[in-house]
């Protein structure tokens, strides 16, 4: 079954809006769009004349996707290697980092619900409840006031936690450990395609990501017709910019502690799967952010040294540059959270910008990982996703033993996914497998 007419005229229109963002000449195609006829072969040849649109004269960005590209953009003083972990210290850290992210997630997963929170919105429940400043797990009560809450509420508000819930962040991370841990840092895109069919369900994708997945499903049914899988991010793929790719980051940084360069790398790998322009920067600078995060002199220079493997000349370089300056001139994190949300909040939950932002705030004035957590969360937007994103960035800065016992306990040493045949259960022994990804980067 083929999607209808009207699926992929919302796709395409989705398509020529991103176009557009991205300082491409977009004049007149959403009327020819309007003009097309209900066919597949029209509306296809259309969409492949979206992929090289020339972009405006005044556009002032150079945005690569290809990795080369990317690089002879970047800071060419950008470090291979930082430090010089001993293996048990690396492995502790990355320990400290994905238990860290766990804790993030489920921390934000009860207010992810749309229209999606700003911190003024969780601000006011949470006085209402007496909870202000967030120190723990979302109550029921909160959300009562908060007036929404995600599906999975039951499985992770304060007084119901019993496991680590399902969810595609963690999944993600768990999905780069397996592609490190089958194929070490050699694997390609069509390892990629067969591990998500193997795993992943597709209802519990999104954009860009369900897209990917359809695509694969649909290239099964011929397997013997020749498919170039390195373009299908190009084409029919709205949503090209958005964090999925980001919220898969995170294994690679752990796996390459110390080597932001071959984290940024990797990240781009998987990124670039789904994503483009931004959307594999933000990976990029994730990957690198974790790599880096333990030989950082101060939290603001994990960001520094994340910026150098991002080109100079793109949106996301400048945003992220200025949100540095705001960020090191904010007096406290309220500063910090109103300085970014009043110069980027365009930038709503999953459009990575605005997002970055507050995970620089986070870090510059975390007193510690549960800290900074409740910190994020607080800030709104996309709250597991970047939960769990600066949990690993936390974990991997601050290190064993500043991440309470506390935060864990309600876990019962147990974590629930949705991905296939996947069947670990045990948070210890799947943070071991975490750990062990160091050793098999040291080991190639």
């Amino acid at each position: 079954m083929l999607p209808t007419y009207r699926v992929l005229r919302a796709a395409l229109a989705g398509v020529i809006k991103n176009k557009d963002q991205q300082g491409h000449e977009v004049g007149g195609l959403a009327e020819q769009l309007e003009r097309l006829p209900d066919s597949y072969d029209a509306l296809s040849e259309f969409s492949h004349r979206l992929v090289n649109l020339p972009l405006r004269e005044d556009w002032p960005y150079v945005e690569p996707s290809d990795l080369d590209a990317i690089r002879a953009e970047s800071d060419p003083s950008r470090p291979i290697e930082l430090g010089s972990l001993t293996p048990e210290q690396a492995a502790a850290r990355v320990e400290t980092a994905f238990l860290s992210s766990l804790c993030g997630c489920v921390l934000g997963k009860p207010i992810e619900e749309f229209p999606f929170a700003t911190m003024d919105d969780i601000r006011a429940a949470l006085e209402k409840t007496g909870e202000w400043p967030l120190n723990d797990y979302i109550s029921e009560k909160m959300l009562d006031v908060y007036g929404r809450r995600n599906i999975s509420w039951t499985e992770t508000v304060r007084e119901r936690i019993a496991f680590v819930a399902p969810d595609d962040d963690i999944t993600y991370t768990i999905m780069g450990m397996l592609l490190l841990e089958n194929h070490g840092t050699a694997f390609t895109k069509d390892d990629i395609r067969k591990l998500w069919l193997d795993y992943l369900p597709i209802h519990q994708t999104w954009g860009p990501e369900r897209g990917m997945l359809l695509k694969a499903g649909l290239e099964s049914t011929v397997p013997d017709q020749q498919h170039n899988i390195e373009t299908w991010a190009d084409i029919l793929n709205p949503g090209d910019e958005l964090c999925g790719a980001l919220i898969r980051a995170d294994a690679y940084g752990y796996a390459c502690l110390g080597k932001p360069e071959l984290a940024a790398g990797l990240a781009w790998r998987d990124a670039s799967w789904t994503h483009r322009r931004t959307g594999v920067y933000g990976p990029m600078f994730v990957a690198a952010a974790i790599a880096a995060a333990p030989s950082a002199r101060n939290p603001l220079d994990i960001f520094e040294t994340a910026l150098k493997f991002v080109p100079q000349r793109s949106r996301f370089y400048h945003i992220v540059a200025d949100s540095l300056e705001e960020i090191g001139r904010a007096t406290d994190w309220i500063d910090g959270y109103y300085r970014i949300h009043h110069k980027y909040k365009e930038y709503f939950a999953c459009c990575v910008y605005q997002e970055v932002g507050t995970l620089i705030n986070t870090l510059r004035f975390a007193e510690s990982i549960g800290d900074g957590i409740c910190k994020q969360v607080s800030q709104g937007n996309d709250t597991d996703s970047f939960g769990a994103t600066s949990g690993s960035i936390l974990g991997a800065y601050f290190g064993p033993g500043h991440l309470e016992p506390r935060w864990l306990e309600p876990f019962g040493g147990r974590i629930v996914t949705s991905m296939g045949t996947f069947t670990e259960d045990s948070i210890e022994k799947l943070t071991k497998r975490m750990a062990a990804l160091p050793g098999l980067v040291r080991a190639e």
